[in-house]
């Protein structure tokens, strides 16, 4: 089963909503959990499983776009939409595996400090802050990156859709009811 067309439109243009919207939003909780240990714990399973859901999405589009692209007609604007778009999935796994991880180590750290309470709590807690550190720079990177690679897609695609196709001035009467 392909999905290529639903309720008569390309599929494309709808699927690209979910990557639209899911994209800055994984970004978003990844990197809030990545500096927010205790936001990480409260999203709990949720952050891995949203970026899981972005993950996905990232293809179901891109084969939509495929699709799409061999039923209109090709020019320099569809085809830069379409390079673009097939360069969203590594930042998108990026995310999953970052999100996976904020929610593995915000998980880890909350087990260990009920089973160790107060004790060697000085040499753990710099791991800890190494760790974190890290993944906050890594997050705010991909995330950053994920996020203007959509934008950018969008942009592209927009063109492509709309450039040459509308008046900059109003035809008709404009829906004037006076």
């Amino acid at each position: 089963m392909s999905l290529t067309v639903v309720n008569g439109l390309p599929a494309h243009v709808l699927v690209v909503h979910f990557v639209i919207v899911l994209v800055p939003l994984s970004a978003l909780a990844v990197v809030i959990g990545a500096i927010w240990p205790s936001a990480a714990r409260r999203m709990g399973l949720v952050l891995p499983l949203l970026a899981l859901v972005t993950l996905a999405s990232v293809p179901l589009a891109t084969h939509a776009g495929e699709w799409l692209e061999e039923h209109v007609g090709s020019n320099a604007l569809v085809r830069r939409h379409a390079e673009l778009g097939d360069g969203l999935l590594p930042w998108a796994a990026g995310l999953f595996l970052l999100a996976t991880a904020v929610w593995w180590t915000a998980r880890r750290s909350a087990v260990a400090q009920a089973a160790s309470g107060d004790r060697s709590r000085s040499a753990s807690s710099r791991t800890a802050t190494v760790v974190r550190v890290a993944a906050a720079v890594l997050s705010v990177g991909v995330a950053a990156g994920a996020v203007v690679d959509v934008y950018r897609i969008g942009d592209s695609g927009a063109k492509a859709a709309w450039q040459g196709s509308f008046s900059k001035t109003a035809t008709g009467d404009g829906g004037d009811n006076g």
